[in-house]
């Protein structure tokens, strides 16, 4: 299992980095790079080294190093995640983030939340799924921890779809993206037929990754963003395709690279992943340590007595 947890936020911030110079960029599944890269000039991004990863990854990161340390509170991670964006450490977030973190500067989390589809809350599913192994009480607390930043009904949804994803492919759910739908399905009605949709696709030969991606879209809405990383995790087995191509698709290229990496990583595995690229990942370490900690917030036994 400590294989698991390690690889599914490895994952997840393998395919933040390797979507990163990507993001808000036109596809390119044409001609798909297997590289990190620095984002063009001008980029939001480029400050960022190859290898390095977004807020996507900073958003799991700080909610999980809480949840580790049994330090968790909306007040504790709304303060922390208003403190990396004040210092502008955070690294471009979406405009619901921005404007989030804007009000928190004059109000408390109750009040600083906006009405955003986007995709902005989804990557605090990762660490909420691995450490709260009830999926009632993790859909639970997510919601509420979503909703520093978000209200819109959609967006929470997103959080909780992917969050039962990771949960249900830990726990060996033999078809984890159905299950997952499913739930979609009954936290967001639009959400639910997308994502089905999107899975319907990938078990068609007769549509294309790039004309399946044209269909779907990929912007940063979790109407988009989600169904198509379901799409991507559905359609392509390999873990090194399918962050290739998934960290390719342009518009919110970093997340729907996140969903797909930490998807794989749960299911398969951190030696599953890229070697030669996690070797170039920025924190590696904390990250793998995050995954044990994670897991030993579970009080699931850690193999060898891992620190």
């Amino acid at each position: 299992m400590l294989e698991q947890y390690k690889g599914c936020l490895l994952g997840a911030a393998l395919g933040d980095a390797l979507g990163m110079p990507n993001e808000t960029a036109p596809p390119r599944l044409h001609a798909p790079l297997r590289m990190f890269r620095k984002a063009y000039k001008g980029h939001p991004n480029d400050a960022l080294a190859p290898g390095q990863f977004t807020d996507d990854t900073q958003m799991m990161m700080i909610a999980g190093r809480l949840i580790a340390d049994r330090e968790y509170s909306e007040d504790a991670y709304a303060t922390a995640l208003s403190d990396t964006y004040n210092s502008g450490r955070l690294r471009f977030p979406d405009s619901a983030i921005h404007a989030a973190c804007e009000r928190l500067k004059k109000s408390s989390w109750k009040e600083a939340a906006v009405n955003s589809s986007t995709s902005g809350c989804v990557p605090l599913a990762v660490p909420f799924a691995l450490a709260f192994t009830d999926l009632i009480e993790c859909s639970e607390r997510l919601v509420v921890a979503c909703s520093v930043t978000h209200t819109h009904p959609g967006a929470l949804a997103g959080a909780v779809t992917v969050a039962t994803l990771i949960r249900a492919t830990l726990a060996g759910d033999p078809d984890p993206l159905a299950r997952a739908a499913a739930t979609a399905l009954r936290e967001d009605e639009l959400l639910g037929v997308r994502v089905r949709e999107a899975i319907r696709l990938a078990d068609e030969s007769g549509i294309s990754i790039q004309g399946a991606c044209e269909r779907i879209g990929s912007d940063s809405s979790v109407y988009q963003t989600v169904p198509l990383a379901f799409f991507l995790s559905r359609r392509i087995d390999d873990p090194d395709e399918l962050l290739e191509i998934a960290s390719q698709t342009g518009g919110n290229a970093d997340t729907i690279a996140f969903i797909c990496g930490a998807y794989i990583g749960a299911k398969l595995g951190k030696s599953s992943l890229p070697q030669d690229l996690l070797e170039h990942l920025e924190s590696r370490d904390m990250i793998e340590q995050l995954g044990t900690d994670l897991l030993r917030r579970t009080g699931h036994p850690i193999p060898g007595g891992a620190e």
